[in-house]
């Protein structure tokens, strides 16, 4: 694989008119792990769908592998919070994780053995091939999530783009989710997760990228997570409990429902 680069130059993109992400600019070297952290609203979700091509800049560039956005077909895979997501539409698990194949084929090819092989061993690493004849609203939020997350190693992507994967799910995918993000980097691909767990981006992370709209602070977690950082960017809404860190927020998330 060549040398996974993303490099995000001054983008500005946003909503209806209302600007969320404002001149943006930083790079993520090949096989790095990144956390990005912010409150509601800051333009997390924003900033992964400007990656994955889902939402247009008004201002500013994406330069994948040196190339522009879009240059590399298939390259980005991004698996977008559970709750933006329509689990009532009817297809099954590998259904779904074949979905992950759709960038490989030629117009109107289908799917064939190699794609659905793929598919089902993807599944196998996730834990869960067991369930791909299973629909997918009939799974638990941690079992959805693995769906999904096999969706994007069906992909092979050079770049994965995983928004808030941990939020309603059991202790055991957030741990099945972590060791694959390590196998991934043993492998050479950039992985960016967002979060509002700060002290598994301090831990887990090698890379912290804190933004409110614009970028606060990007480093290692020791340079990132300083009191006037966090208070920049939360504001009083960070609380040290025991040397824990625990963000208090009550927004809904910033991003409308999106089809699988």
């Amino acid at each position: 694989m060549d040398s996974a680069h993303l490099v995000v130059e001054n983008i500005e993109a946003g909503y209806n008119g209302e600007s969320v992400l404002n001149k943006i600019s930083f790079s993520v070297p090949a096989g790095e792990s990144l956390a990005v952290v912010g409150p509601n609203g800051a333009g997390k979700s924003t900033l992964f769908k400007v990656l994955v091509g889902l939402l247009p800049v008004r201002a500013g560039s994406v330069l994948v592998h040196g190339k522009p956005l879009g240059f590399h077909i298939d390259c980005i895979a991004y698996v977008p919070q559970r709750d933006a997501i329509d689990w009532k539409f009817p297809v099954t698990v590998l259904d779904v994780v074949v979905m992950g194949r759709f960038g490989k084929l030629k117009w109107l090819q289908k799917p064939g053995k190699e794609d659905y092989a793929i598919a089902l061993h993807s599944l196998d690493q996730m834990g869960i091939k067991n369930l791909a004849n299973h629909s997918i609203a009939d799974l638990s939020g941690g079992q959805q999530q693995r769906v999904f997350l096999a969706r994007a190693l069906a992909q092979n992507p050079h770049i994965l783009l995983l928004d808030e994967p941990f939020t309603g799910v059991d202790a055991s995918t957030q741990e099945t989710t972590m060791n694959l993000l390590d196998e991934l980097h043993d492998q050479g691909v950039t992985s960016m997760v967002s979060t509002h767990d700060l002290n598994m981006a301090a831990t887990r992370f090698s890379q912290v990228l804190l933004i409110n709209r614009k970028i606060i602070a990007y480093g290692t977690p020791e340079e990132v997570f300083t009191p006037e950082n966090l208070h920049i960017a939360f504001g009083g809404q960070v609380l040290s409990m025991h040397g824990v860190m625990v963000v208090d927020e009550c927004c809904p998330p910033e991003t409308p429902e999106v089809r699988i």
